[in-house]
């Protein structure tokens, strides 16, 4: 190979090489994260950390346990067909959990729906009285008889005439007679049976004809009731924990079919130390931490404090009602989890407080971001620096922070999910911090 070709090669390798450097070098700008490269300022929403005067807290242990727990029974005897839910499922109030075996209830029923239309129909045909075909026709029987009448006391009176002149026997004058004796009669009758007919129904027969529809609506009714009670329902909104029967089962009034737990909101029952109990008051809000979900700050309001202590430890159950998260893979708190509890146990004191979105969750500790606005104080942008703290105890919309933060510094309470360190700020809103009365700005 000569000097020429050979320096070819080599300027053709040089040309490459600078290709893929270049492509090298625009596929990592490309890559470079968007933290990295110059963003324009978050727009943010900030309030201020303010003090307020709070009882001391300590943590105690406590269990999540749901607001209720029942067992589902079957209010009447008969076999199970089908069953609608499964464990772990989350079923509505008066949804279908089971259906048991109702083909002769609805034979029974259909018979008492048809016996239902039939009163319906007498009932009716009371109310409505006599057709105005039946009136002329119980008319026209009554004129019938009427002129029936007439001419049976026409020939008496001719017999009569006839006897007394000696021209007719006394046979013929007493069949004339009873002839006109049985017309009258029939006329009467059948002029009776027309006011009848006119007058309409007694109203003493319409009332037997409502009783007796309202009697077989009752019954069904009763028989409909019946056949819901074939369908097993539950009275609130949870969670199937336990199937306590299976298809094809025979039931009895009573036996269990489904355990279900409402759990929108939980109990959170801790154990406190009678020295402690003093302190702890219904309507306190508290926080509450499960530590099976370090990213979640839980807060509760104290519904009870039982008075009756554990005799062996000497401890009084407290529980704290708490809104559960409900997400499309089922409740975030769930019935049993281990939890703690801060309750007031102390003189109030002094401490820094912030809003409950302040708090940026997910790491080994709790942060919140400062913002910084430099010399300028009415400055609206400036970069945020976050901030580890501590939480201690809560109210009903602050929490206490123990860490390098300090009162009237702005925390970000909108946006901060995004943050990155360092990074520039707009600050669009300025979000009033809701004190208690004795909060120290």
């Amino acid at each position: 190979m000569n000097s020429q070709t050979v320096k070819r090669n080599v300027m053709y390798r040089m040309s490459v090489g600078k290709t893929v450097i270049a492509f090298a070098v625009a596929f990592s700008i490309a890559a470079t994260p968007v933290s990295a490269q110059q963003r324009p300022p978050a727009p943010v929403t900030v309030a201020e950390a303010v003090e307020q005067d709070v009882a001391a807290g300590q943590l105690f242990v406590a269990t999540v346990m749901p607001l209720k727990r029942v067992t589902i029974g079957s209010a009447v005897d008969g076999r199970v067909v089908e069953l609608m839910a499964e464990e772990g499922q989350r079923v509505s109030a008066k949804q279908p959990l089971a259906q048991l075996l109702t083909n002769t209830i609805e034979l029974e029923l259909a018979g008492a729906v048809a016996e239902l239309d039939l009163r319906k129909q007498e009932l009716a045909e009371l109310e409505n009285g006599t057709r105005r075909e039946d009136l002329e026709q119980a008319k026209a029987r009554m004129l019938g008889a009427k002129a029936n009448w007439q001419y049976a006391r026409t020939e008496f009176e001719r017999n009569q005439r006839l006897l007394n002149s000696k021209a007719n026997s006394q046979g013929e004058f007493e069949k004339a007679s009873a002839f006109a004796s049985s017309s009258e009669q029939a006329y009467y009758e059948l002029k009776a049976a027309y006011d009848l007919a006119v007058a309409g129904p007694r109203p003493e027969k319409i009332g037997q004809a409502r009783a007796q529809f309202a009697i077989q609506s009752a019954t069904v009714d009763k028989i409909r009731d019946r056949i819901k009670k074939y369908t097993v329902i539950p009275q609130f909104d949870g969670y199937v924990t336990s199937e306590l029967t299976e298809a094809g089962a025979w039931l009895k009034s009573g036996d269990p079919v489904m355990e279900i737990l409402a759990l929108d909101e939980v109990e959170v029952r801790g154990f406190v130390a009678e020295q402690h109990v003093p302190h702890v008051r219904r309507g306190t809000h508290v926080r509450v931490e499960v530590p099976s979900l370090p990213d979640r700050i839980f807060t509760g309001v104290v519904t009870m404090i039982v008075p009756q202590a554990d005799m062996r430890a000497r401890t009084f159950p407290v529980n704290v009602r708490v809104k559960n998260e409900i997400t499309n893979e089922g409740p975030l708190l769930k019935s049993g989890m281990y939890a703690r509890i801060e309750l007031p146990t102390g003189e109030k004191q002094a401490a820094l407080m912030v809003s409950k979105d302040a708090l940026v969750l997910g790491g080994s500790k709790p942060i919140v971001y400062v913002v910084d606005t430099g010399d300028d104080p009415k400055s609206r942008t400036g970069k945020v620096t976050p901030v580890l703290v501590e939480l201690g105890v809560a109210s009903a919309h602050l929490i206490q922070v123990k860490g390098a933060l300090k009162k009237g510094q702005w925390v970000v309470v909108e946006g901060n999910e995004r943050l990155q360190p360092g990074q520039e700020v707009n600050v669009t809103s300025i979000r009033k911090p809701i004190v208690a009365a004795t909060a120290r700005k």
